[in-house]
């Protein structure tokens, strides 16, 4: 049995494939590359880098895509989500598995993320961690293998079975707030989060998808619809009509001074807010109902 499998889920994203693949295969660790039908040649490089690809017919979205990786990863013992902007660092693996061996009640381990000018990068907080003792979210980084209230979807290693018996991601999410709620989920079950601090990844922050027009207001479309959503799922309060009453009045400013940037940016986020509230779902958006 292998004892790792590592999941990249590929969307426009052959600029960054090529390194993040060179990594895994550097430490070792195959790779199965769910590709959410890319226009680039996504696909084709990860077949010449030597991972197994499956190749979605549209894009199935993040949680659906790499819980389709999971399912086929069936002779792993543990499944590395890694994005495909993100390379890992000689030596990360080994870290990340010596972790997991020496605590086995650890449901999702994570390396130290490192970001494009050298900071490292920390998520302080989670709108889904009400158990948070710094809910101000100060930073105060690790410096040392850590327990954590929250992982960075970016990278996360985690036992396959755990991952399968918890339902993976949440597939009625297309994209963001994902890994909030799958860390929630693994610390409901009474299973510890772990920052491993000697395993170190590159991560290249939004650079996974190639740009597309409209991308900005996709994006934040999502992002208000799937922060509703899981406020919504854990009985938080309802952020849909605070985030409409906020982005409404900025939408109509950027589009009087003719910024578009301000435009997509806050009419997407009312956008998706308006539809959470009207009861559309995310992949009806995306035309995956059913």
């Amino acid at each position: 049995m292998a004892s790792l499998v590592a999941i990249v889920v590929a969307h426009d994203s052959a600029d960054v494939l090529p390194a993040c693949l060179a990594a895994l295969a550097g430490e070792h660790v195959p790779a199965i590359v769910v590709d959410n039908a890319s226009r680039d040649a996504s696909a084709s490089v990860a077949e010449a880098a030597g991972a197994q690809v499956i190749r979605n017919a549209r894009n199935e979205g993040y949680g659906r895509a790499n819980n389709r990786g999971v399912r086929a990863a069936a002779t792993a013992e543990h499944v590395l989500i890694v994005n495909p902007d993100v390379v890992l660092r000689p030596g990360a693996v080994d870290a990340l598995l010596e972790a997991a061996r020496s605590w086995p009640d650890a449901g999702l381990l994570a390396p130290r993320l490192v970001e494009p000018d050298g900071r490292f990068f920390f998520q302080a907080r989670s709108l889904l961690a009400p158990y948070l003792t710094n809910p101000a979210g100060r930073l105060a980084l690790p410096q040392g293998d850590a327990c954590a209230p929250f992982l960075s979807g970016a990278c996360l290693m985690m036992p396959r079975a755990l991952f399968l018996d918890l339902g993976g991601f949440d597939e009625n999410i297309f994209l963001f707030y994902e890994d909030d709620d799958l860390c929630r989920r693994v610390a409901d079950r009474g299973r510890a989060l772990i920052h491993v601090h000697r395993a170190e990844a590159l991560h290249g922050r939004g650079r996974s998808s190639a740009p597309e027009p409209g991308r900005v207001f996709r994006a934040r479309w999502h992002q208000a619809w799937s922060r509703a959503y899981v406020s919504r799922k854990y009985g938080l309060p309802d952020p849909g009509l605070a985030d409409l009453m906020t982005s409404i009045p900025k939408a109509l400013l950027s589009g009087l001074v003719l910024r578009r940037a301000g435009l997509e940016r806050y009419g997407g986020s009312a956008a998706g807010a308006l539809a959470f509230l009207r009861g559309r779902t995310a992949l009806a958006r995306e035309g995956l109902a059913g």
